[in-house]
């Protein structure tokens, strides 16, 4: 045979596929085939990305330049217009209507009102997420984050509630709401209850900067005041900077999560930025905290891990009544209407940017429905660890929809809970309000009869009910959102509000309920 046309035959394998192959083909074949096995290899073998959230508090759709605020507003925002410029911005990120609830979402990857943390509760000694919850930070420890939390938690005070019972390696920060730093100072004399709250509660009930370290007790480090307020997001932006240049230098991924206390009320800027807009206090606390993403941005860059690191940066809900402080003290939502404690889109829809190298587009924008949730599921797919499968988990993972492979959104809708009480359910381009309200402070508008729907393309501002062949076409897609609701919680009753630490609900299948409706 002539040696340039012999082929070759794999002895023993009986592999006929190489029969009557050249051999030089052969070793080309090898050659890719060994290739695609390396490639294969070096994607599994890629390092866990690190994952830093800053998480914004009771801000405008439109607070920023990316969203047409920034300059507009008098805040320019260079750093956030950068972030922008480097990955996505989503114009249609929704949120739950309050601070808590917002948090149990993305902590959890479930609605709110299954966790039993869709207000806070009152008159009970507990709040927050019961121990049988997983957090983001929990699932991540699987598969060997470090974990850290600088900032505003919400979820619990009590043994067995604070970060390091559920998940972070660290704490720096307060447990519950900003707004409670007027207790320990007298407000303007329009805000005369902060002095009354000051006379009647114990001590022990004023609000404190915490630090904890898991395995050990958590300690109170100095009260949280109004002047305290001004300065705790420098603070903690020098901590969580400091804390991912540290963890640059051990070989474990790491998750740092940022809730920043802006722009809650009280709005108070830090000293250093008090003025600087030249344009309110407001504006100045939006100029203040892009200047604090770009450190924490920098902080990534310097670390040497930029191109290992998912940086996102969020808001819980929109921003509180513009009537409070006769609009100085609230954000902008655009072209929507409401505020948090609402089931409108000026409540619902926030600033959402996430710069994930190696998948999002730089400078890519969509209006393609994303929710709280799915934060929680994405990230802990992103990290190579699983979703708890003994629960409801309603998040969705938006890895591709992210990278562009998928143009749409794998969320079409999902169901917005006030309190306990349905307010609306969203689907696409619509909404259908139950019970309707401007703002916390409006009185409710139910529809008992027949739900008021609205186009949000059309009518941005929800003021006009669709004409009625339209309103009768889109409740059955629409309340297909509510049913597939309702059909969860046939699989696992949802956690009562104020449940005790040892609450644990039946495992997944069917409820209590619907064992005695059948």
């Amino acid at each position: 045979m002539d040696p340039e046309t012999k082929t070759a035959y794999h002895a023993g394998n009986n592999n006929k596929d190489w029969v009557g192959v050249p051999t030089d083909m052969v070793d080309v074949a090898r050659s890719f085939l060994a290739l695609c096995l390396m490639i294969a290899m070096s994607a599994w073998a890629a390092p866990q990305p690190n994952i830093v959230l800053v998480l914004l508090d009771n801000t405008g759709w439109g607070d920023f330049g990316p969203y047409g605020g920034g300059s507009l507003r008098g805040a320019p925002s260079p750093s956030i217009n950068r972030l922008a410029e480097q990955g996505l911005v989503l114009t249609n990120f929704n949120t739950e209507p309050q601070c808590t609830p917002s948090r149990s979402a993305l902590m959890t990857g479930r609605f709110a009102i299954r966790s039993g943390t869709h207000q806070v509760p009152v008159g009970v000694p507990y709040y927050g997420l019961v121990p049988w919850e997983e957090t983001l930070a929990e699932r991540l420890k699987t598969v060997g984050y470090q974990t850290a939390i600088f900032g505003k938690w919400h979820l619990g005070k009590t043994k067995g509630r604070l970060p390091t019972d559920q998940g972070f390696d660290v704490w720096y920060g307060i447990p519950d709401s900003s707004g409670d730093a007027v207790r320990w100072s007298d407000w303007p004399q329009q805000y005369s209850i902060a002095k009354d709250l000051k006379d009647s509660l114990p001590e022990r009930e004023y609000p404190w900067v915490w630090q904890a370290k898991v395995g050990e007790t958590a300690e109170r480090v100095k009260p949280f005041d109004l002047e305290e307020k001004r300065e705790i997001d420098g603070e903690l932006t020098r901590l969580a900077s400091d804390y991912i240049i540290q963890q640059s230098k051990v070989s474990q991924p790491f998750f740092a999560y940022i809730p920043l206390t802006a722009m809650h009320f009280p709005t108070l800027p830090s000293e250093a930025f008090a003025g600087k807009s030249g344009h309110g206090i407001y504006a100045d606390m939006l100029v203040q905290t892009d200047h604090y993403i770009g450190l924490i941005d920098q902080a990534i860059r310097d670390s040497g891990q930029n191109e290992n690191t998912i940086f996102i940066v969020a808001a819980d809900n929109g921003p509180e009544d513009p009537e409070n402080g006769d609009g100085q003290y609230t954000g902008w939502t655009g072209p929507w209407r409401g505020t948090y404690f609402t089931a409108l889109e000026g409540g619902l829809r926030a600033p959402f940017l996430i710069r994930w190298p190696g998948v999002t587009v730089p400078g890519r924008r969509s209006n393609g429905i994303v929710h709280l949730v799915d934060i929680f599921t994405t990230l802990v797919e992103a990290a190579g660890a699983e979703a708890p499968k003994d629960r409801v988990i309603d998040g969705l993972s938006m890895r591709e929809f992210f990278a562009g492979v998928a143009t749409q959104s794998p969320r079409e809708g999902f169901p917005v809970f006030v309190g306990a009480d349905l307010y609306a359910v969203k689907w696409r381009d619509w909404k259908a309000h139950f019970i309707e309200q401007d703002s916390k402070y409006s009185p409710k508008r139910a529809y008992s009869t027949v739900a008021k729907v609205v186009n949000l393309v059309q009518d941005p501002r929800e003021e006009r009910q669709a004409v009625e062949p339209v309103n009768a076409w889109i409740q059955y897609p629409g309340m297909g959102v509510m049913l597939d609701y309702h059909k969860s919680q046939t699989l696992q009753a949802n956690v009562p509000l104020g449940a005790p630490d040892n609450y644990v609900p039946e495992p997944l299948g069917l409820s209590k309920d619907s064992k005695s409706s059948q």
